[in-house]
């Protein structure tokens, strides 16, 4: 007796050579819905309607086919129960042998601007769940098979085991239908809690992925590692186009997302980026882009050895022939011009990645800790200039301001405790990760030696003591920026008006842990 098949899917990508495959070569008969069977019988093939098979027709619009017990009780049967082969049997129900579902496009929908609640709902599927879930359920007894990826790997597993698929392969497909299904019901539950106007303190957290690729290794050489990317459509890194270069490892995503972060601070004049470990050792403006990138690489030109550049407009030629001048790990920028991939290619394995959309940015953070894991709100907020008070007696020229607001901008960046020392729009030191405060003022200060001079430092929170802004004024520092917020600010705002400093409050710290 023929085998039979369910074949209901929304993506059809190799569908009709599938079924061909398994009719002529395995004896396979087909029962079908909607979309799926005018597919195949246009095709040429042979098929039987769900609503044929089951003797009850489509109902609600479409939205009941195959909730039926005809199609489940022929998936879920154990065909090693007696009592469930004697219900087959009195019900006429024939067992299947394999489900071939995939899902509504619920996340392609609702990634489509202006898509209302009412079109997100009617892309939640409820009989393709259930039938895969079922499906997966009786993995000892049949194959499912959600993604157009597995079809040639079934048949190949049917060819090499006489017809029958292998029980590792049932299995493994079972496996891969209950993640789909997980990853779908997770995609439902964050939009719907998107919608719920206030919903910051979810009761539930959920975060499902796709890998991406397994990586060589983690931090380090024994650790394992793997990438993946949330939702059915690549977005973020996992969009990005990699022109040339090595395979990337996890400390180079690591380091590449925390550039991006940086970068996407500058989106009106030409920046650079240069970051080890995930802290800028060097960050500059310029004209033009290649003077950013040599401006970011000369405020630390030891550091920058091995490092990851991001640049925030398309690579052009001469910056691709300073980009070649030294050893780099990573570069990333939205575009990259055809005659400077010609010249960055002569650094065969250097790798360089295009990323459009440097702005498409995480909208939370989660940490990992013993026993569970911690999500917040990304630190996200854009700098405000308008509402930062002057507290000094000296106040700052709109130069100065520009001066502020891009060693603040910067600052944000680096790991707690974290002092930017910057001039012409370059960072001239790095405090970062610092246990105090002085001694990130320190590290920063002596980083950038005799530039201090007429320079600026920001501070990623505020400071306890005048100890800081002392120190700030015997280096030459002219201007300070920092949160506020101490109990004892007016000893940091004192000691700036005898040192003829000025000093900016913005209100709002930007500690990264």
């Amino acid at each position: 007796m023929a085998r039979l098949a369910l074949l209901s899917v929304s993506n059809k990508t190799g569908l009709v050579d599938f079924a061909r495959s398994l009719q002529e070569e395995f004896n396979f008969e087909f029962i079908s819905s909607g979309g799926t069977a005018k597919v195949l019988q246009d095709a040429g093939l042979t098929v039987t309607k769900v609503a044929d098979y089951t003797g009850s027709p489509e109902i609600l619009g479409g939205r009941v086919k195959t909730l039926h017990p005809r199609i489940h009780g022929g998936i879920l049967a154990r065909r090693d129960n007696s009592q469930d082969v004697a219900d087959l049997q009195n019900n006429q129900i024939r067992p299947i042998d394999l489900v071939v579902v995939n899902l509504y496009p619920f996340e392609e929908t609702i990634a489509k601007a202006g898509v209302t609640l009412p079109e997100a709902i009617e892309q939640i599927d409820i009989g393709g769940p259930a039938m895969l879930r079922a499906s997966a359920k009786n993995f000892a007894h049949l194959t499912v098979l959600c993604d157009p990826a597995q079809y040639e790997e079934y048949l190949q597993d049917l060819r090499q085991n006489k017809g029958e698929a292998s029980l590792e392969f049932r299995q493994g497909a079972a496996l891969k239908g209950f993640l789909h299904t997980s990853e779908y019901d997770q995609a439902i539950s964050s939009y719907l809690s998107n919608q719920i106007s206030g919903n910051q303190d979810s009761q539930q957290f959920t975060i499902t992925g796709k890998q991406v690729q397994s990586l060589r290794y983690g931090e380090n050489p024994h650790q394992t590692a793997a990438w993946y990317q949330t939702g059915t459509t690549p977005s973020g890194w996992a969009a990005a186009t990699k022109l040339q270069g090595k395979e990337l490892s996890y400390n180079n995503l690591v380091d590449l997302e925390a550039a991006r972060r940086i970068i996407t601070e500058f989106t009106d004049t030409p920046a650079a980026v240069v970051l080890k470990h995930t802290n800028p050792c060097g960050v500059a403006l310029g004209n033009t882009l290649v003077e950013a990138y040599q401006k970011a690489f000369n405020a630390d030109s030891m550091s920058a050895f091995g490092g990851i550049v991001a640049l925030n407009q398309s690579i052009d030629a001469a910056t691709a022939t300073e980009l070649t001048k030294t050893f780099l790990e990573c570069v990333v920028a939205p575009g990259c011009e055809d005659d400077a991939k010609k010249i960055i290619a002569a650094k065969s394995k250097l790798r360089v990645l295009i990323l459009p959309d440097l702005q498409s940015g995480a909208k939370e953070t989660i940490k990992v800790i013993a026993g569970g894991f911690l999500m917040q709100a990304a630190d996200d907020i854009l700098a405000d200039s308008n509402q930062w008070q002057i507290v000094t007696d000296k106040k700052p020229s709109q130069k100065e301001i520009e001066e502020l607001l891009f060693a603040w901008k910067v600052c944000k960046h680096v790991k707690s405790n974290a002092i930017v020392v910057s001039k012409e729009l370059t960072t001239l030191g790095v405090g970062a990760g610092q246990m105090n405060r002085v001694g990130a003022v320190k590290i920063a200060l002596e980083q950038a030696q005799e530039k201090t001079e007429g320079g600026f430092l920001a501070s990623d929170g505020f400071f306890p003591f005048d100890d800081s802004v002392r120190t700030a004024a015997s280096a030459g520092i002219t201007g300070i920026i920092q949160p506020g917020g101490s109990l004892r600010d007016q000893d940091s705002i004192k000691a700036a008006n005898e040192l003829g400093l000025s000093m900016i409050l913005t209100g709002n710290r930007h500690f990264l842990h």
